[in-house]
């Protein structure tokens, strides 16, 4: 009996030594597995097991491996030996085999790092990236100095940001505003400090009339990239629509500080101006909605939009007996000692008195005059004869609507006809003293 028991046993050793677990190589096959480590309760037999089938699965020997893991299960639940198979099967490109493995293993440890890499590892070859990056983010709350693991994430954060992005961009592009927001509300929650994403959700959300929203992310984008001119630009407007002047104007100053001469520059001046306007007494505010123009409504109008073509004029000394107490009475002096709007034969220049298209016509060609003084391009309107369908050349009015119609500053009516007794309405004023700015600002 005895000499039968030392036969076997010989046998047995014989057939370990007929296929030994070779050393670790220099060069590992698999590089990027993690060893499955075995708790220190488990025994010395399984970790026996699971450190042959680690050898033989850096040499490449996937069978051998194989062998060794599977027989290390033959406690139910061996979380490493489980975690061993999985390898084996990234090994062999059986990823699927792979995951069901590492996911067992994770069943029974959560927390277990070898399997949360290793299924990181096969969910990222089925292209499984979200899951991936959150199985390799959990390997890293539990070891946060895994290097090659945290590169992982890294690329896979970044992947994931511009799949998100182009997302956005084409749900934007097709029509689908709703869907872009939130693809674009998904990119800002994985990459917050990216300026450019606060400030193409803001577009989109301005576009659709979320102004809080719009402006939430305008300011965070330009506080992230201090140099970026189009947030800031974005911002002005927002305020400036809210009348936050001072607000809007302290956007603007900042975008044009960085792109002198920029579109800011222009909105700077634009707010200045309405900053300014908002100061004037109230009728002044009230012109655009007016239906009849006055005559001191107008003056006042023109010695505002237009004050430094007024103070080039040669003065004159002029008599308004009717001025002293009316809200416009500097901008009367300032206009009837220019010549833009002459006071009557009386000496009164009559400032609540209905304009007409006649009147504007006469006041617009006199500052055409003082222009083309300066520009010679201007001149020819002064001596244009234009065809107006209710008024020949004779016409005491013709003159001035002839030069207004040539400048380009108030256009003919219906059939080509002048109207120059029409009442003129606060808004068509601002819009012919408009045009007369710019022709003065040398846009013609």
């Amino acid at each position: 009996m005895r000499r039968f028991a030392a036969l076997a046993l010989l046998v047995v050793c014989a057939g370990c030594a007929a296929n030994p677990a070779p050393p670790l190589p220099a060069v590992p096959a698999y590089p990027d597995f993690m060893y499955p480590a075995v708790p220190g309760a488990a025994g010395s037999g399984p970790s026996e097991s699971i450190e042959r089938g680690w050898r033989f699965l850096q040499n490449d020997n996937l069978q051998a491996a194989d062998r060794e893991f599977s027989a290390a299960l033959g406690r139910a639940g061996f979380y490493p030996a489980r975690t061993g198979i999985g390898y084996v099967a990234l090994a062999r490109k059986d990823f699927a085999a792979a995951t069901e493995a590492f996911g067992s293993a994770l069943k029974a440890a959560p927390a277990y790092l070898p399997a949360l890499v290793g299924h990181g590892q096969a969910l990222l070859e089925l292209n499984r990236d979200q899951e991936a990056l959150d199985a390799f983010e959990a390997a890293l709350a539990v070891d946060a100095t895994l290097a090659g693991v945290r590169q992982r994430v890294d690329v896979l954060r970044f992947r994931g940001l511009q799949d998100l992005i182009e997302r956005a961009r084409s749900a934007a592009a097709a029509g689908r505003p709703d869907e872009a927001v939130r693809a674009y509300e998904q990119a800002v929650a994985a990459s917050p400090e990216s300026a450019f994403l606060h400030r193409e959700l803001g577009i989109l959300e301005r576009r659709q009339g979320h102004t809080d929203a719009a402006l939430g992310h305008f300011r965070r984008a330009a506080e992230l990239d201090p140099s970026d001119a189009a947030a800031l630009i974005d911002v002005g407007e927002l305020l400036e629509a809210r009348q936050d002047l001072s607000g809007a104007e302290a956007a603007y100053r900042r975008a044009a500080a960085l792109e002198p001469g920029s579109r800011a520059s222009a909105r700077l001046a634009a707010v200045l101006e309405r900053a300014s306007e908002a100061r004037l007494p109230e009728p002044f505010r009230a012109i655009p909605a007016s239906t009849q123009m006055t005559r001191g409504e107008l003056a006042a109008l023109i010695g505002v939009r237009l004050e430094g073509v007024l103070r080039t004029a040669p003065p004159r000394e002029i008599v308004v007996t009717d001025a002293a107490g009316h809200w416009a009475a500097s901008w009367i002096a300032l206009v009837a000692r220019a010549g833009i709007i002459e006071p009557f034969a009386n000496h009164t220049f009559q400032p609540e008195s209905g304009v007409t298209r006649g009147d504007l016509a006469g006041a617009v060609r006199q500052i055409v005059a003082r222009l083309a003084s300066d520009r010679p391009g201007l001149r020819p309107a002064l001596t244009e004869q234009p065809a107006i369908a209710d008024m020949t050349a004779s016409h005491l009015s013709y003159p001035a609507a002839a030069a207004a119609v040539a400048a380009g500053v108030m256009p003919l009516l219906e059939g080509g006809r002048f109207s120059v007794g029409r009442p003129v309405s606060g808004a068509e004023a601002v819009e012919a003293v408009g045009r007369l700015r710019a022709l003065a600002a040398g846009s013609r």
